[in-house]
C-alpha cells in the first residue's frame, strides 16, 4: 500500500485537450495519425512529474471532433516502451508471461465502425507493429462516424486494459451534425469537455497501482489482480482537483466518467441543476433537470449549467456516492469571476428532437443472461457474464438488423457498467429479485414493481447500469455492421478478468452473397 499523499485542492487551472488536426482531407474523409508515447507530466502543483503513457504523447490524448457522416481514418502507432511501469498479473487469460508485456489496441467506445476497426481485444499490437495479435488485420483503422454524439476512445488490449488506460490511454472523439448546430447551444469556449478518472500517487509523482489484493496471503501469485480498485484522488483532464474560471452565462459541459471502476454521483455544492440534454449516444427528446447525475464508469453525460446568477462565487463539483472518501468528495470547482464578455444569447431547447425508440413487439427474441460472481482456482472474486469464459464458445449469434430483449440477472453484490460494442441499447426496466431463490431454483422470484429508466437515462446508451439483486433489462437492434463484437462489463479490473464475452452479428441468412463467401472461405471466426 502506498503512503497518503496529501494535496491541496482547487490549486491547478483545468487544462482543455488539444484538438488533433488531420494529415490530410480528401473526398474519402479524413485521416489522422496518433502515436502512442512514454512521457512525464504533472498532474498536480505539488506533485513532482508524472510518468504516464499518452495518445501523441499527452494525457489525456487529443480529442478528435468531426462530423457525422465525415469517415475518419487513423493510423494508430505504438512507441511505447517494451516494459510495463505497472504490475502485469500473468495468471489472467491473455496477459500470460509468454506474450509481449506491451501491447496496445485502440477503441472508439460507443461508435459504430466495421469489426477490423472496433479494437478486438486479441487485434493488439507492439511497437512499429513488430508483433501482432492473432486477430490483428490493419494498421489503419476506418470510422464512419454515423451518429453525433460524444465518444471517447481508449486502450483494449486483453488482459492489460485497466494498467494500460490507468498509465494514461484516454481521450475524446466528438462527432457533430448541422442539427445539433442549430440548436443555439452553448458551443466555442462555451463548451467544455470533462474526462474524470481516479488516481493514486507515491510520494515521487509516480503512480501507484496495487501488486495484490494481499500480500500476505501465499496462495496468490504475484502481482495479483486487485478486483475491483478505486484510487485516491480525482482528476480532471489530467489534473486533480482543478478550477475553471467561468463567465456568468450558460456552459456546456460533456462529462465523462472513464475511471477504472469508481461511480461517481455529481452535483453542484450551491444546490443549482444541470440541465441534462444528452446521454451516451447523443441527444435525449427533452431536457431533464437534474440535481444529481449517477455515472458508472464510461457512462456519459451532456450538461449544461447556468452560471447567470453565481457572479462572484466559486462552486464546487462533488462527487456525493454513497462511501465516497474525503478525497473523492471533490471533484473541481467553478470560479464565476470572469465578466461577461457579451451577452448570453444560447438557449436551453424545450425540445431536442425525435427518438425512434423501439417497442417489445419488434424483439424476435428474449434472452435471459446472468452476472455472477464466483471465485477462481486462487479464491480470487472472479465475475462473470451467464456463467462464461472468454474462451467459451460464442452463445449470442444474432443477424444483423435483429431486434432483441436482453435481460440481465444480477446475482453478484456489484452494480456492473455493461458495454455493448457497437449496439444502442435502449433500457426498458429494472426490477428486483430473489437472488436466493434464483440460485437455488434456476426461477426468477420478483419481490418488488419493475422501475422504469430513471428520466435521464431515456435515449439510447452503450452502457448501461445494472445493479445488484435487479433484472435490468434492455433492447436493442443489432447492426447496422457484422462481424464479430464484444460486450463486457466496464469496471476494467472485471473485464480484464474474464468478465467480456464476444458476440457476433452475422449476414441475414438469406443473402446470396454470404452463402457463398461461407462456401469458399469459411469464416475465421468461427468456434
Amino acid at each position: 500500500m502506498a503512503a497518503k499523499v496529501k494535496l491541496q485542492k482547487f490549486v491547478d487551472k483545468l487544462p482543455i485537450p488539444k484538438t488533433i488536426s488531420p494529415v490530410k482531407r480528401d473526398k474519402k474523409g479524413s485521416y489522422y495519425e496518433v502515436t502512442m508515447r512514454e512521457f512525464t507530466q504533472k498532474l498536480h502543483r505539488d506533485l513532482p512529474p508524472t510518468r504516464l503513457w499518452g495518445y501523441d504523447g499527452m494525457y489525456p490524448g487529443p480529442t478528435f471532433d468531426v462530423m457525422k457522416g465525415e469517415t475518419t481514418f487513423v493510423k494508430w502507432m505504438n512507441d511505447l516502451p517494451t516494459k510495463h511501469f505497472l504490475p502485469i498479473d500473468t495468471t489472467i487469460h491473455g496477459a500470460e508471461g509468454t506474450l509481449p508485456e506491451v501491447r496496445t489496441v485502440v477503441h472508439v467506445h460507443g461508435g459504430k465502425q466495421p469489426a477490423h476497426s472496433d479494437g478486438y481485444p486479441e487485434a493488439w499490437f507492439t511497437r512499429n507493429f513488430e508483433q501482432t495479435g492473432p486477430l490483428f488485420e490493419r494498421e489503419i483503422y476506418e470510422y464512419p462516424n454515423l451518429e453525433a454524439t460524444a465518444l471517447w476512445y481508449h486502450d483494449h488490449t486483453m488482459g492489460i486494459t485497466r494498467l494500460n488506460m490507468y498509465a494514461g490511454l484516454a481521450g475524446f472523439f466528438i462527432i457533430r451534425d448541422k442539427y445539433e448546430q442549430s440548436l443555439n447551444l452553448p458551443t466555442g469556449i462555451y463548451e467544455i469537455p470533462l474526462l474524470i478518472q481516479d488516481r493514486s500517487f507515491n510520494p515521487d509523482g509516480s503512480l501507484y497501482y496495487p501488486s495484490s489484493p494481499d500480500e500476505k496471503n501465499p496462495r496468490l501469485p504475484y502481482p495479483s489482480i486487485v478486483t475491483p480498485f478505486d484510487a485516491d484522488m480525482i482528476l480532471v483532464n489530467g489534473k486533480v482537483w482543478p478550477y475553471v474560471e467561468v463567465e456568468p452565462r450558460k456552459y456546456r459541459f460533456r462529462i465523462l466518467n472513464a475511471s477504472n471502476s469508481r461511480a461517481i454521483t455529481f452535483k453542484l455544492d450551491s444546490g443549482q441543476p444541470f440541465y441534462q440534454i444528452g446521454t451516451d449516444r447523443g441527444l435525449m427528446e427533452k431536457p431533464v433537470k437534474m440535481n444529481e447525475i449517477l455515472l458508472l464508469t464510461t457512462e456519459r453525460a451532456d450538461v449544461i449549467v447556468d452560471f447567470s446568477g453565481s457572479f462572484g462565487k466559486s462552486i464546487v463539483l462533488k462527487n456525493v456516492f454513497k462511501g465516497a472518501s474525503p478525497e473523492t468528495t471533490n471533484v473541481m470547482q467553478f470560479r464565476v469571476t470572469v465578466p461577461l464578455k457579451g451577452k448570453d444569447t444560447s438557449s436551453i431547447p424545450d425540445y431536442l428532437g425525435k427518438i425512434n425508440f423501439l417497442s417489445r413487439n419488434m424483439a424476435s427474441r428474449t434472452r435471459d443472461l446472468t452476472l455472477v460472481k464466483v471465485a477462481d482456482e486462487y479464491g480470487r472474486s472472479l465475475n462473470l457474464l451467464d456463467g462464461k469464459m472468454w474462451i467459451d464458445r460464442i452463445s449470442e449469434k444474432i443477424e444483423v438488423g435483429t431486434v432483441e430483449i436482453w435481460r440481465l440477472i444480477n446475482t453478484s453484490t456489484d452494480d456492473h457498467p455493461i458495454h455493448l460494442h457497437i449496439v444502442d441499447m435502449q433500457i426498458l426496466e429494472r426490477q428486483p429479485f430473489d437472488v436466493a431463490h434464483f440460485q437455488t431454483t434456476g426461477k426468477l422470484k420478483f419481490t418488488g414493481h419493475a422501475a422504469p429508466p430513471d428520466p435521464n437515462e431515456r435515449g439510447f446508451k452503450d452502457t448501461i447500469r445494472a445493479p445488484a439483486g435487479y433484472v435490468t433489462s434492455f433492447i436493442a437492434s443489432f447492426g447496422p455492421l457484422t462481424g464479430r463484437f464484444v460486450w463486457h462489463c466496464h469496471m476494467l479490473e472485471h473485464e480484464d478478468h474474464e468478465m467480456m464475452r464476444p458476440f457476433e452479428i452475422l449476414q441475414k441468412k438469406n443473402s446470396l452473397k454470404n452463402r457463398l463467401i461461407r462456401m469458399i472461405s469459411p469464416s475465421r471466426f468461427d468456434r
